[in-house]
């Protein structure tokens, strides 16, 4: 049946070919942007990715896993201790230290756990102290500018023997292991320049970085070092040489149940820092031994 419906002049034809031309055009307009934007977002995304894989790897590097067993740095002790003297570190022999081969607790009068290598000094020799300390506790800076040029100069003028032991439990704080690397820059500095280990230790805690913040880079572990007198050790604290011996010390610092630091030992027994003024008590014990 043939239809009534009146057929398109030839102008109503052209503007319907155009009509329909320009939604084809529209779509293919849509078409190209969406690709566009999938191409963008592509390439946006593989940007992210590889900076996550980087940013994984220099985390990585920093939080890895090191070997259980590595070298004690030069005037490291078999305990994980280094010993001040008048002209720098002791000497100590060279070791190997191994966090599966921890050195036996003691105990104390009331049974509680003791680090190994703690004396008790007999008359005329210098009062035996053993500090513990981590780089990035906050209480221990406070400690270092209270008690750090007293130490020092009792250390110096042979009144007491004191050993810093630097453990890293605060690495949980640090996104990087801020404790472990700066551990890490200390053991540098006590292999290569021990006669700078005090200052730098010094340093360290004046310019201590944040509580859970990334913590210094290894360029400025090693430039502090240099302004303390120690020289170029950024190729040791960019590496992870000592990074087991910082693991022996912390795992020291576990096992034997010292809590928290500052931890302070003199002559043998624990200071209590809520209780008693160190210098006072360090003045009472040197008086006693001579």
């Amino acid at each position: 049946m043939a239809s009534n419906a009146p057929r398109p002049n030839k102008a109503e034809r052209t503007a319907s070919a155009r009509e329909q031309a320009r939604k084809v055009y529209e779509q293919q307009q849509a078409a190209s942007k969406r690709k566009s934007l999938f191409l963008k977002l592509g390439v946006v995304v593989a940007v992210v990715v590889i900076i996550a894989v980087i940013a994984t790897i220099i985390v990585q590097n920093n939080k890895g896993s090191f070997p259980d067993a590595g070298p004690a740095p030069a005037h490291g002790n078999q305990y994980g201790g280094y010993t001040l003297t008048a002209d720098g570190l002791a000497e100590t022999p060279a070791a190997t230290v191994d966090k599966n081969q921890i050195p036996e607790a003691g105990t104390s009068a009331d049974g509680k756990k003791l680090p190994a290598g703690l004396k008790a000094a007999k008359k005329g020799e210098a009062v035996h102290v053993v500090v513990y300390a981590d780089m990035s506790c906050p209480i221990c800076k406070q400690f270092e500018a209270q008690y750090g040029d007293d130490l020092t100069k009792m250390s110096k003028d042979g009144d007491i023997e004191l050993e810093y032991r630097i453990a890293t439990f605060l690495d949980r704080t640090s996104p990087t292991n801020y404790s472990s690397r700066a551990a890490n820059a200390v053991a540098c500095v006590a292999d290569s320049k021990p006669e700078a280990f005090n200052d730098y230790l010094t340093a360290l805690f004046e310019q201590q970085p944040e509580e859970g913040s990334e913590g210094l880079p290894n360029a400025k572990l090693a430039e502090i070092a240099e302004q303390s007198g120690a020289g170029d050790i950024s190729s040791c604290a960019d590496g992870t040489k000592f990074r087991p011996w910082a693991q022996f010390v912390n795992t020291t610092f576990n096992q034997y149940e010292v809590g928290g630091t500052p931890a302070v030992y003199v002559n043998g027994k624990e200071w209590d820092m809520q209780s008693q003024d160190l210098k006072q008590l360090l003045d009472e014990a040197v008086a006693a031994n001579k």
